[in-house]
């Protein structure tokens, strides 16, 4: 009875003004009750379609492994998932649309090393990477590769390397765009092997890729998902793998570390991403169904088979990768001097 009387008293007092309850004095039910609208969204999610954001076109390695999963998530959720790809800006385009979307779980974004490298490349963003995204999981972890066209007269690092310093300045490579992982993962190559090479940004490395196979372009160093069929199949040359051990379903291709160039070491990677505030719940449903999914045999097999590492990480561990991984690549981006207005 004492808190109503205040409660009164503060009324008759502040006539006219919204009483200050003392909510601090109230923790455990307030926690209660965002824990049950938390458990309320979840019962009713999903209620309609899922939007699934690309920041690549379509037929890059982020499309190929987002729409590997979409179908079976759907099928887990009730709901059809759609891939919407809103390519542009190093995926930053998508990434703003899902950081300024509804927080219910409805619009998910597929985040990739790029995700990471665009806070320290970019002066300005429209959003704030660390801030504006609730980490759900970690899909994969997979290698980029550096590959050549066959006519490049090239068959390993040391070659290319040899080449790039006969010829300074008139090697080139592709990129999915200024600020993408094939830009960063080139350009630390390029400073840390001592030459010279020219980029050339597309609008996803699906278009960078056709450059490189129709000779346009020299070199390009991209998500071996995509790559390694096609140096399998004899229109790529492999060169290496951009991690510090190889991959084990290509362990014949070198890694560029054990190449000529000591240290080096990129990883690629695939995490989706939520818009901050969406509820707990939401994010573990989500959680739960994609790391089922990645541990089904015919999506595992398929990923492997492909080189990509299924990883079906929890939340807060994904956010902590994550958090590293901006750390990592500030440095890198500092170290290279790469900017971008």
């Amino acid at each position: 009875m004492k808190f109503f009387r205040r409660y009164g008293d503060a009324l008759s007092t502040n006539a006219g003004k919204a009483p200050a309850l003392p909510i601090r004095r109230f923790p455990s039910v307030l926690l209660a009750a965002t824990l049950a609208i938390s458990v309320a969204h979840a019962q009713n999610y999903p209620s309609k379609q899922i939007r699934f954001l690309v920041g690549f076109p379509a037929g890059g390695a982020t499309d190929v492994v987002a729409r590997a999963i979409s179908q079976n998530l759907a099928e887990a959720l009730g709901q059809p998932v759609v891939v919407d790809n809103r390519a542009g800006a190093a995926s930053n385009i998508a990434a703003e649309i899902a950081a300024t979307a509804p927080k219910d779980g409805h619009t998910i974004f597929m985040g990739t090393v790029s995700t990471a490298i665009n806070p320290s490349l970019y002066k300005k963003l429209a959003y704030n990477a660390l801030k504006d995204f609730t980490a759900v999981t970690q899909v994969t972890d997979t290698p980029f590769m550096f590959v050549t066209h066959p006519s490049l007269p090239v068959k390993n690092v040391k070659d290319f390397i040899a080449l790039a310093k006969a010829r300074p300045g008139q090697l080139n490579y592709g990129s999915a765009g200024n600020g993408s992982g094939g830009h960063l993962f080139a350009a630390m190559f390029g400073s840390m092997a001592g030459i010279n090479l020219v980029h050339v940004p597309y609008r996803g490395a699906s278009f960078a890729t056709t450059s490189v196979l129709a000779g346009e372009t020299t070199v390009m160093f991209d998500n071996i998902v995509t790559t390694l069929p096609l140096a399998r199949a004899g229109r790529l040359r492999a060169l290496a793998v951009t991690t510090l051990k190889r991959s084990r379903v290509a362990d014949d291709i070198p890694t560029i570390a054990e190449s000529g160039v000591p240290g080096y070491d990129a990883n690629a990677w695939f995490g989706v991403f939520a818009p901050v505030g969406t509820p707990d719940a939401v994010i573990a449903r989500l959680q739960s169904e994609i790391s089922k999914i990645l541990k089904a045999p015919e999506i595992r097999d398929r990923f492997l088979a492909l080189g990509a590492e299924p990883v079906g990480s929890t939340p807060e561990q994904f956010a902590a990768f994550y958090r590293n991984e901006v750390a990592k690549w500030a440095k890198v981006v500092k170290d290279s001097g790469a900017q971008i207005d």
